[in-house]
């Protein structure tokens, strides 16, 4: 029997604790726009925020964060916004490749298309958004705006986050 997306979206936890990092040079909570609608998206669609950070964005220091979130077991799902442009400062998209045990990369794709066909034109080539997973733990990368990270949420990551957690957990 070939079991559909349906199936397997109906088969999904229902509860999937999820980690917010902003990374940002600037930001501190009172003007993290960004990772506040994340927060709020999430929220909206039952999903547990368990933490939420603000970090620089520094190679080592993202990636320290990512290895001890995935490490400390008590998270299910990373959301990153911030530093996937092409700025000499920005190390997102690195930091979060480099510890990527399986990347998808169609989540980069669409994102591109969607901000291509529905929001920035041919800017959105300057976007390194990423996904993949690190162990069992899925970790999405977006650009720090409120356009991206609203795109993002409601376009690919809520719709489809639970089904890849059951992915993780087979």
């Amino acid at each position: 029997m070939i079991r559909s997306v349906d199936e397997h979206r109906r088969e999904a936890p229902k509860h999937v604790k999820c980690l917010v990092v902003t990374i940002s040079d600037t930001r501190v909570a009172e003007n993290d726009y960004s990772g506040q609608l994340t927060k709020e998206l999430l929220g909206s669609q039952e999903y547990e925020v368990v933490d939420y950070r603000i970090i620089k964005d520094d190679y080592d220091g993202i990636r320290q964060l990512l290895r001890e979130a995935v490490s400390s077991r008590k998270v299910e799902a990373i959301l990153l916004n911030g530093g996937t442009g092409i700025a000499p400062r920005d190390n997102t998209y690195e930091a979060v490749r480099s510890l990527l045990n399986k990347e998808l990369p169609g989540f980069g794709e669409i994102f591109r298309f969607l901000s291509y066909t529905e929001d920035i034109g041919a800017a959105a080539i300057l976007s390194r958004a990423i996904a993949g997973t690190i162990g069992n733990v899925a970790i999405f990368s977006m650009p720090g705006s409120q356009g991206a990270v609203k795109l993002a949420m409601e376009k690919i990551i809520l719709p489809e986050l639970r089904h890849v957690i059951r992915e993780l957990n087979k």
